[in-house]
This record gives structure tokens, C-alpha cells and sequence, in this order.
């Protein structure tokens, strides 16, 4: 086999379309003649019952042609993953600021909005909870409590010489894919419909669609070419704008198309959860932590979407890279009337790290020593060490930790001792702006913590003429999944990439997918791609050695060509020659996780089949007077094993990092005291710019020898796991603050310059 397409950095496969502006997306898709447009009619309250719903003069407005409520569901009112508990149509309560209570098909799309703005409606309030701190009050949460647990808890913080306590806020974050959510739905003969959807999980749009339309699910095709972003937003709530698509369409019998403006997109789907963290640690005089109890509330909206999952992944990252002998992590859902909180990179990991982070920094404040100090004492022990394989708290063995040598090699090259010392002249010598450094680690576990997600397919043509068509269950965002495969799959048959056409995820293809989340993109379908090519190749080999009098061992796929001991011919020729012979060059791979497992109701097990590892050290300098801060410096060193292509992992590495900036830093959301988010456009919601990239940048990957454990030509997961790196730069502006005064800065997230000036003045009182 040809190593010529693997570990390069070939360019994404449609970065000419999107730099030109040419690649299509949903609402580019050229639609049937007479397709119609669709616009909500949304809540103006965030609880309330339901008096009056008078949509007389909706319908009688110009271009309409049908107004939809509840009453058009023919079978489930229901657009939630799992539950069954978030309508598609408001019914008699509404329970959060932007639910639909119906929805106008028009001719045009700018007729179907100025009709649901005549709707008359009536809803009596009822009370809102808007807030963590609310929901706990009243106890309304979605489920009792969890708990992971392992050792004595009580007994450790006891005993232990030193404790401290804490509450952190951690805010939410809107997810800000360049394309909005949106879906076309195109009725076909006998009652099937074919839906175009920027989605995640074209498989579970095709069970929402089929359960709404009360039709089996081989009546719905669902067809995803590309998304402009998702980011875990479109994992499950892009299902809403596909049911009311296909509702209409089932309605009209027309094509209909619902596109979210950016507005309606920011204020009806949800975040990421915002959590409200309170922790007790007992350490000793080294920093070396004995026991930990967190609890963590967050804030999970009107209905469950995806919190239970995303809950129970901030509990399993609670620890992040350190070993704890004794722990106990309890998690409340709380339930708000907000929009229901949903998936987001990371998936609750990044909320359980932060304050883990946020926790070894105040001890090494406690111990008046480097942070670095106290986190170098508590890394899980090293693989291949005599102690490698402690327990998490939910009991999965850390056999593969290399966080100890990772950190130890960036703290080399970043040179963060030189600067840390730098600094501290610095801040000495300055009296209105100060500089902060911080170096923090990841551990990021890889797989879905629910057990039978982790499976996929993928289905492998070889045509006569040595070209081959690819088909997968993952769906292409913009993370270069697809670019990936390409990959896997020439290197399979020692082809180059450009022989290998991958066309849109089509739930006709590939059936009953999971997600493309949960990083596990490249390493599920890549090995089933991998699997699938493989079936192939040993057919073909068996042939071509037969009519060579050779063994099929002997034949080798390499540069294009079959070699057969001295002979070689092309691969187009062999496929052909295959053809010839009655060899079938069509073949369906699939791949199942192997070697995990959980037990949810306990809170124990594996659910991970690997670590992923990584660290960033960022330096940043704030001005004393406004609490404006900038990130000057990041050095990022991460693990992706033996990189498919590095130019990819590259480039998830620096985007991650500056996403989780942001949502650290300046993305800042506001409810008003009537359920409303206000921070609803960019102009009121703040991501990074260009600008507000760290000034210098150094991004390089660990050398690591390969993933130790069997995954596709032994890379590792790399979508998610750098945006935990960014906590860093949160780590460093509390640096910069510690610079001020004795007392320990209680810096929330984000550290937006209000919350950075509010600590500072809060310092300077305490302080005088």
C-alpha cells in the first residue's frame, strides 16, 4: 500500500468552493419549481398558558398559502432527541421566550414573515425561572441528582492538613456556525419525502421526520452534502426546522424551504450550558490533592435535548488530567424556562475541566507556589510507570497518560519558566497594565459515553475504470472529515486521493448512523471506510493472484499499480480484469467500538476507549483602569498520535483554541428579566475576531509514537479536545490579577472586561 495520500497535509476538499464562495449549502440548493418559504410564529412570553391563538389574519395575508400548528402533526408533536418531551408546536403552555407556536408557508419568504407578525395571541403568564440560582431555590430540576463516587470523601478533607472552598460561574455559549439551521423537504411518490438538512445526525432526522409524518422510516431520505459550522449545534436541534419543512411539504404537496435568520437562530435553539460550580478540596503542604467534592448545577433549559449525556461528561472530566484518591462529583440539571441547552465541542468536559483548573490554581495561590508545581504533583502517573493505571472516579483505568512529558517538553520550548520570572518584573515595574502567564493541561476522553453510539458504516463502489466512489455515515461541518477518509481510502488501495469521490451523507446509503460528534468523526467511519476497503482488496487480490498462479499475499497495492512479484499493472486495469471475472467490487464496512462500556445507573465503567492529551501555555497583559484584556502569546502542544494529516489537525488545534477563548473571554449571554435574550446578533454578542488572535502563535504536534490503542492507522481524536487548551488564557488573566493584591481572585467565566474590572475593584477593597 501506497503511503502517499496518509499523514500529509492535503488541503480540504472543498476549500477552493468555500474561498470562492462557490460550495452549496441548504439554502442554495436548487429546489422544484414553486418551492415554498417558510417563517415561524414565535412565543413573546417565557411561561405561560395558551388563551387565545387567533392566526385569521395570518392566513388571510398576501402569498399565503397554509398555516401550520399543532393540529397539522399527523403523528408525534415532538423535535427532541430522546425524551419526547420538546414539541414541535407549542400546545397549551409555552415555556421559554421563542418557542414556535406556529409557522406560515408562503410563496415567498418575505411574504411568510410579514404574515406571522398579524397573528394575535393571548398567553397568561405563569412563572419564569430564568436562572441556576432560581431552579435550585425551587428545586426544579430534571432529574434527581447524580453522583459519581470513589473512595471517602468526608474522611480525606478531614484529615487533610489544608481545605479550601469555592463557587465559579461558568457561562454558556452560542454556537455562531456561519450557516444558519435550516431544511428543504421535497415530497415524493407513495408519501416518501426527501429532506436537505444541515445536520449532524441525518439518522435521527430521519426517525423525527418519519415519527411526525407517521410513516415508516425507509419513506424519509435525508441528505446532508455539507454544513457551514455546527459545532454540536446541529446534533439534535437541527430537527426542529426539518419537521416543520417536511410538515408543510406533506401539507401542500410542494417543496418548502425554512431558513433561520440569524436573529430567530440565536434566540429559539440552545447553548451551552452555563454551570454554577461549588467545590471543596483537601490538599497537603505539596500541593498533592487528597480529596475533592464538587457539585455542579447547570442550567439545562425547558426539556432534557442532550443534558443528561452532557452532564454526565462534565462529571467524568471533573478530575481533568489529576489523580484523586477520594471524590465525589454530584450533578443537578436544572430545568429554566430558557431554550433547551444542547450539545456544544466538548460536550460538558470544557465547563468540568475549567474549574478543575480553576481549583490546583487557587492551592498553588494557598501554597505561594507555581501553579505548574502543584499540577506536575497530581498528574495521573505516566505510561509504562510502575503506577500507570489509576482509577478515575468512575473507575476507568488511565493506562495511556503522557501528560506529565508533554507539559514538561512545552514548558521547554514555550520557555515559561524565563517568562513567568519576565513577568513578574514586569508587573513590579507597572502600575496600570499587568501581565499574566499560565500553562494548563487536557485530558479529553474519546469515544460516546453511551456505548451504542459508538458504531458506523461506510459503503465502498470500485468502478471498471480504477475510480471509486465513497460513502459514510459522517457528515462533513468543515473539520476536513471528509478530506480524511478520502485519505484512508486511497492509502487502502495505494491510490491517490484524487481517484476518490465522496458524495453527501445520504441516510439511503449508510443506514442508521450516530452522530458525527463526540470527536469520534475520522476514527468511526475512517475504520469502517477502512474495513469496507479492505473486503475489497482481498477480493481483487484473490483474483489477480489466481490468474497469476500467484498467492494473494503476494499481490501489493502500491503508487497506483498492482504488483505481482515482477509483473505490474494498473489498478484501473485490475478492476477491470475483476469486473471480467464476476468479482464484486461493491462492498459495506463497519466498525464498533471495542473494549468499553458504562453503567450509567452506577456512574462506573470504561466509557472511553482513549485519552486524548494536550497543553497550551498563553500569556496575556489587561489594563488595570478598564479591565480590556489581550492574549499576547499562545504555545500549544497537543497529541493527535499519528496524524491522518496534520495540516487538518492543524488548523482544529488553532480554531478550537480560539473558540474556547472566546467563550472564556468576550461571548457573553443576557436574558432579560422576561426570558428574552438580548444578546441575540452579532453586534450584541461578542466572538473572536481576526484581531483578537493571540499576537504570536505556535501550534506543533506531540510526537508520541502513535495512539497506543487500535484506532485507525493509530491517530487520535482532535476536534474537540483543543478547545479545552484555551483555558489557559482564563488561567493567565488570573495571574495578571494575583499581581494586585494577597487575596485570590475570584474571577468568573467569561472574563469579559466588566467582570475583569469588577474583580479589580473588589481586590482593591480587600486589599485596603
Amino acid at each position: 500500500m501506497s503511503k502517499a495520500p496518509l499523514h500529509q497535509p492535503l488541503a480540504h476538499d472543498s476549500a477552493a468552493l468555500y474561498v470562492t464562495g462557490a460550495a452549496p449549502f441548504v439554502d442554495d440548493k436548487a429546489m422544484p419549481e414553486g418551492c415554498l418559504s417558510i417563517a415561524l410564529g414565535l412565543s413573546p412570553c417565557a411561561h405561560g398558558t395558551i388563551k387565545t391563538l387567533d392566526l385569521s389574519k395570518v392566513e388571510a395575508s398576501a402569498g399565503v398559502v397554509r398555516v401550520l400548528t399543532v393540529a397539522d402533526v399527523d403523528g408525534v408533536n415532538d423535535a427532541s432527541p430522546i425524551m419526547g418531551d420538546d414539541p414541535i408546536f407549542a400546545e397549551e403552555i409555552v415555556h421559554y421566550h421563542g418557542q414556535v407556536l406556529f409557522a406560515v408557508v408562503a410563496h415567498t419568504a418575505k411574504q411568510a414573515r410579514v404574515a406571522a407578525q398579524k397573528a394575535q395571541v393571548d398567553i397568561a403568564p405563569l412563572p419564569a425561572i430564568l436562572t441556576i440560582d432560581e431552579a435550585l431555590e425551587q428545586n426544579q430540576l430534571l432529574a434527581p441528582p447524580k453522583v459519581i463516587e470513589t473512595g471517602d470523601v468526608n474522611k480525606a478533607l478531614q484529615n487533610a492538613p489544608h481545605r479550601l472552598s469555592g463557587v465559579m460561574s461558568i457561562g454558556g455559549q452560542e454556537h455562531f456556525y456561519l450557516e444558519g439551521q435550516g431544511a428543504c423537504a421535497v415530497p415524493d411518490e407513495a408519501g416518501a419525502m426527501q429532506i436537505f438538512a444541515s445536520t449532524q445526525h441525518p439518522t435521527e432526522v430521519q426517525h423525527k421526520v418519519a415519527d411526525a409524518l407517521g410513516v415508516p422510516f425507509h419513506q424519509i431520505r435525508v441528505d446532508v452534502r455539507r454544513m457551514g459550522g455546527a459545532f454540536g449545534g446541529k446534533e439534535s436541534q437541527a430537527n426542529m426546522p426539518a419537521l416543520i419543512a417536511a410538515i408543510a411539504a406533506r401539507k401542500t404537496g410542494q417543496a418548502t424551504k425554512l431558513i433561520l435568520d440569524r436573529d430567530e437562530d440565536m434566540m429559539v435553539t440552545g447553548k451551552r450550558h452555563d454551570f454554577k460550580i461549588s467545590y471543596e478540596v483537601g490538599f497537603d503542604d505539596t500541593g498533592r490533592l487528597l480529596g475533592l467534592e464538587v457539585v455542579q448545577a447547570s442550567r439545562c433549559g425547558m426539556s432534557f435535548d442532550l443534558s443528561a449525556a452532557i452532564a454526565g461528561r462534565a462529571m467524568m472530566h471533573a478530575e481533568n488530567c489529576y489523580f484523586i484518591p477520594d471524590v465525589k462529583i454530584t450533578s443537578k440539571m436544572c430545568r429554566t424556562n430558557t431554550p433547551s441547552n444542547t450539545a456544544f465541542r466538548g460536550f460538558g468536559g470544557p465547563q468540568g475541566m475549567v474549574a478543575m483548573e480553576r481549583i490546583i490554581d487557587e492551592v498553588a495561590h494557598y501554597l505561594s507556589c507555581d501553579p505548574m508545581q502543584v499540577r506536575a504533583r497530581n498528574f495521573y502517573a505516566a505510561m509504562g510507570s510502575d503506577e500507570a493505571g489509576q482509577l478515575t472516579p468512575y473507575g476507568q483505568p488511565v493506562k495511556d497518560s503522557i501528560i506529565a512529558g508533554l507539559c514538561d517538553r512545552l514548558m521547554g520550548t514555550a520557555d515559561y519558566h524565563t517568562r513567568v520570572k519576565e513577568i513578574v518584573d514586569f508587573n513590579a515595574k507597572n502600575q496600570w497594565q499587568k501581565r499574566g502567564i499560565a500553562l494548563t493541561p487536557v485530558k479529553f476522553g474519546i469515544s460516546f459515553n453511551k456505548t451504542m453510539l459508538n458504531q458506523a458504516g461506510a459503503l465502498v463502489h470500485v468502478y471498471t475504470d480504477g475510480s471509486v466512489h465513497l460513502n459514510h455515515g459522517g457528515t462533513e461541518m468543515g473539520q476536513g472529515l471528509f478530506t480524511k477518509i478520502r485519505q484512508i481510502c486511497a492509502y487502502g488501495f495505494g491510490i491517490g486521493p484524487e481517484a476518490v469521490k465522496i458524495t453527501a451523507t445520504s441516510t439511503d446509503k449508510v443506514p442508521n448512523t450516530s452522530a458525527t460528534a463526540a470527536s469520534s468523526g475520522t476514527d468511526l467511519n475512517g475504520m469502517a471506510t477502512a474495513n469496507a476497503v479492505a473486503a475489497i482488496r482481498t477480493r481483487m487480490a484473490e483474483h489477480i493472484a489466481q490468474l497469476h498462479d500467484a498467492k494473494p499475499e503476494d499481490v501489493r497495492f502500491e503508487e497506483g499499480q498492482l504488483h505481482i512479484g515482477s509483473t505490474s499493472l494498473s489498478f484501473a486495469k485490475a478492476a477491470n480484469l475483476c469486473w471480467q471475472g464476476r468479482v464484486s467490487l461493491s462492498a459495506t464496512g463497519y466498525y464498533a467500538t471495542p473494549d468499553i462500556h458504562w453503567d450509567e445507573e452506577d456512574g462506573k465503567g470504561a466509557p472511553f476507549y482513549y485519552f486524548a492529551y494536550g497543553a497550551a501555555v498563553s500569556e496575556v497583559i489587561l489594563d488595570v483602569l478598564t479591565g480590556e484584556s489581550r492574549v499576547l502569546r499562545a504555545d500549544i502542544l497537543h497529541d493527535v498520535g499519528h496524524s491522518i494529516n496534520p495540516a487538518i489537525d492543524k488548523g482544529q488545534i488553532e480554531g478550537g483554541f480560539v473558540q474556547g477563548m472566546g467563550w472564556l473571554t468576550t461571548e457573553e449571554l443576557v436574558y432579560g428579566t422576561d426570558g428574552r435574550l438580548q444578546t441575540h446578533a452579532p453586534s450584541t454578542y461578542k466572538i473572536p475576531a481576526c484581531s483578537d488572535r493571540p499576537k504570536e502563535m505556535h501550534i506543533a504536534l506531540y510526537d508520541s509514537g502513535g495512539n497506543p490503542s487500535e484506532t485507525i492507522h493509530r491517530s487520535k481524536a482532535v476536534g474537540e479536545p483543543p478547545f479545552m487548551l484555551a483555558m489557559s488564557v482564563h488561567g493567565a488573566l488570573s495571574h495578571a490579577l494575583q499581581s494586585l493584591g494577597r487575596a485570590y481572585p475570584n474571577l468568573q467565566a467569561p472574563a469579559t472586561a466588566e467582570q475583569v474590572l469588577r474583580v479589580i475593584t473588589a481586590m482593591s477593597g480587600s486589599n485596603s
